[in-house]
């Protein structure tokens, strides 16, 4: 029975994972340890865990699992160090990292069978960080990817499965090789595309000076993501790089072919091109979490006159709906509804649009 944990970074990720095993199981004892000590002493104040440590190996000869919760580079280098630590024979030891082959292969090579060592990536996240952003719900119905290691069995896996299981995550096990192909194709790679696309937009703003302004409508919806921390991407490239490498070749050829369509105007196969793509994207599952964070958003088609954001937020106030952001969009190409409301969960748009129609007659859109 796991009594024992010892979480290092408690962050969002590792908050969250606390919280969730003390929610299902406030017996387990949870030892935290953050670089940064405001964040582990809030992580005491909201019971995230039960005792701080003050050093990242403390004595850890009686701990039964540890959580690595740090960027994939620093869990590197603390797998390494851990050989030198004495650890709790059949000590079970897993990660939150973003790539899994790198990060099992050295845990391979540097740990040995007394350690069981299982690769992990809670597929869910947050546009905000920090401890005070964790929440026990936070993994709930997301993808939580195992990767074992060379030496764990099927009852370690069932183990960790069982301290994970407050999560409420959809748990499922995958090669790292396979893990980290997938999420290349559905994570790493659209952040390099978005990065990419800002980077011409920026290029050409000199030349045109209106392309900021007009680029704060959907263009800077779609490259959201190349506002993620840019230290953790960077780590995340050279970790990943093989698959990478592989997908940017890929992604070459796919722009010659949709571009020699354009050359030779080839209005077939360009409408099939955009055809094809629509039917695969709106068939992907609409409420599931995946790789990438969801946004709530909900786009309302109101005249943009003083006072219609108070009336708006007035209505969600009168059901207690709570919003994480509201924006007037200024260009509206394909984007129905001047104004852009963001929410923290699926439910919590779906009662807003609900309390939109109570109180008024203006039409809402799900994008």
């Amino acid at each position: 029975m796991t009594e024992k944990i010892y979480i290092i970074g408690l962050g969002l990720i590792g908050g969250s994972i606390a919280l969730s095993i003390k929610q299902r199981n406030p017996s387990v004892h949870i030892l935290g340890y953050d670089i940064n000590n405001d964040q582990v002493n809030l992580a005491k104040k909201i019971g995230a865990i039960d005792e701080i440590s003050t050093e990242l190996f403390p004595y850890l000869a009686d701990i039964d699992m540890i959580f690595i919760s740090t960027p994939v580079q620093q869990t590197i280098q603390i797998i390494e160090q851990l050989q030198a630590v004495e650890l709790k024979q059949g000590v079970i030891i897993t990660d939150v990292g973003s790539t899994k082959a790198k990060i099992v292969e050295t845990a391979n090579r540097y740990l040995n069978g007394r350690i069981k060592f299982i690769g992990g990536h809670p597929m869910a996240g947050s546009h905000k960080s920090g401890i005070l952003a964790a929440k026990p719900h936070l993994f709930e119905n997301a993808f939580y990817i195992l990767t074992p290691s060379e030496y764990v069995t099927t009852e370690d896996v069932n183990k960790l499965k069982t301290v994970l299981a407050g999560t409420k995550a959809n748990i499922i096990e995958m090669t790292p090789e396979e893990h980290d192909k997938v999420t290349g194709v559905i994570s790493h790679f659209p952040h390099i595309v978005a990065a990419s696309l800002v980077y011409q937009a920026e290029n050409y703003e000199e030349q045109f000076p209106l392309m900021k302004r007009l680029a704060a409508g959907g263009f800077r919806d779609i490259t959201r993501i190349a506002s993620s921390n840019p230290a953790m991407w960077r780590d995340i490239l050279l970790h990943n790089k093989e698959p990478l490498l592989q997908l940017f070749n890929e992604w070459i050829l796919e722009m010659e072919r949709i571009k020699q369509f354009v050359k030779d105007e080839n209005s077939d196969q360009l409408f099939n091109y955009f055809a094809n793509a629509k039917q695969y994207r709106d068939g992907l599952p609409e409420k599931q979490k995946g790789a990438i964070p969801s946004f709530y958003d909900l786009f309302v088609d109101v005249p943009d006159y003083p006072g219609i954001i108070s009336e708006i937020t007035g209505y969600l106030a009168k059901e207690e709906i709570s919003l994480t952001n509201i924006r007037i969009i200024e260009t509206r190409e394909e984007i129905y509804g001047v104004l852009r409301l963001s929410f923290q969960t699926e439910s919590d748009r779906e009662a807003a649009i609900a309390c939109i129609a109570k109180y008024s007659d203006y039409d809402t859109f799900i994008i």
